[in-house]
């Protein structure tokens, strides 16, 4: 029987548990994406359409549990302007913006919000290639491999604004030449990601380690293998979804002074997140209405737009307290056990 990896041992069933389900849940939700994917003009399923939910309402809805942490709490009272005043006025001007804007304008600014949320998801793949090199004992991601996975996600980002009908935005502007400028930064970002992450001595690079990076520089991949939206696209909100609520599955079920798990944490967390994730689902079914009901919509764009500032706030492992925070609540993921970041 051969040794299990001795970093990914050293993490304990934890983090064996983290790099597989990622993996899993990332590829099994892409796989879902395409083979669920309506044809042409047929209404979805309900079996997409609960996925489609799931990763993306209540993921989104799921944030809210931070506030209801008090170290978090302490945090963004000291840091008012990220998680209190950005939101409020996301929420605001977009409330402002679907009310008084002329409907003409509306596909342009649906463009920029696609833009602004698929940069989200490749920051987030990003931090999951961070968190799967802290796990491993690896290496930490030099600038070559964090570049690679940002340029990639920026490629896929390209094309899709390039195909607006794969984001399914009626009479949207098409930029002539953006997807292929989209296809050719991605390929190209994906093979200098690939050069970059094998340029690593082999115990820099363990296996778990190389399928998590691989998994997240090509992320965008299906964007540029199909031409139905949800064979391109649900897959990959619906991963980008799944990764997030494993992670905070993980943070509400931190164990306690005791040593215990926090099962009632775990509740919470599916409470908060099922319901907040509903009021977004209905929420964002107004984009059709008239009126004031209209501002319906506006709030939940920027409740969403508000998830994009308060993510990237609290998961920047840069940061004092989120490093602090993070590894405190998992530190089969995040605490350093072995090598230093490579020299580049």
């Amino acid at each position: 029987m051969a040794e299990a990896d001795p970093a990914i041992a050293a993490g304990g069933s934890i983090t064996r548990w983290w790099l597989v389900a990622t993996v899993a849940l990332t590829l099994s939700a892409i796989c879902a994406g395409v083979l669920l994917a309506p044809p042409e003009s047929s209404r979805v399923g309900p079996a997409l359409t609960s996925l489609l939910f799931l990763g993306a309402s209540v993921h989104v809805g799921s944030t809210a549990w931070f506030y209801g942490v008090p170290a978090v709490r302490c945090h963004m009272w000291r840091n008012p302007k990220r998680y209190l005043v950005v939101p409020a006025v996301l929420v605001v001007a977009t409330v402002a913006a679907v009310l008084l804007v002329p409907r003409s304008w509306v596909p342009v600014g649906l463009l920029a919000f696609f833009a602004w949320q698929f940069f989200h998801f490749q920051k987030q793949n990003l931090g999951v290639a961070a968190i799967a090199a802290r796990a491993t004992g690896s290496p930490s991601l030099v600038p070559s491999e964090r570049r690679a996975i940002v340029l990639a996600g920026c490629g896929g980002t390209a094309a899709l604004v390039g195909r607006p009908e794969l984001l399914r935005i009626a009479e949207a502007p098409e930029v002539p030449g953006l997807f292929a400028v989209g296809v050719a930064v991605f390929a190209a970002a994906a093979g200098y990601g690939v050069v970059a992450v094998l340029s690593r001595t082999p115990t820099g690079r363990s296996p778990a380690f190389l399928v998590v990076y691989l998994t997240s520089l090509l992320f965008f991949a299906p964007v540029f293998l199909f031409d139905s939206p949800y064979a391109a696209v649900a897959g990959i909100t619906i991963a980008h979804g799944l990764q997030y609520l494993l992670l905070m599955g993980l943070l509400a079920a931190a164990p306690n002074e005791t040593g215990a798990r926090s099962v009632v944490g775990v509740l919470v967390l599916v409470n908060v997140a099922v319901v907040v994730g509903l009021g977004l689902s209905q929420a964002s079914h107004f984009h059709e209405a008239h009126g004031w009901t209209r501002a319906f919509y506006g709030i939940y764009l920027g409740l969403v737009m508000s998830h994009f500032v308060i993510d990237a706030g609290l998961w920047r492992l840069r940061d004092e307290f989120p490093r602090a925070f993070l590894t405190q609540r998992l530190p089969g993921l995040l605490a350093r056990r072995s090598t230093p970041a490579l020299a580049e």
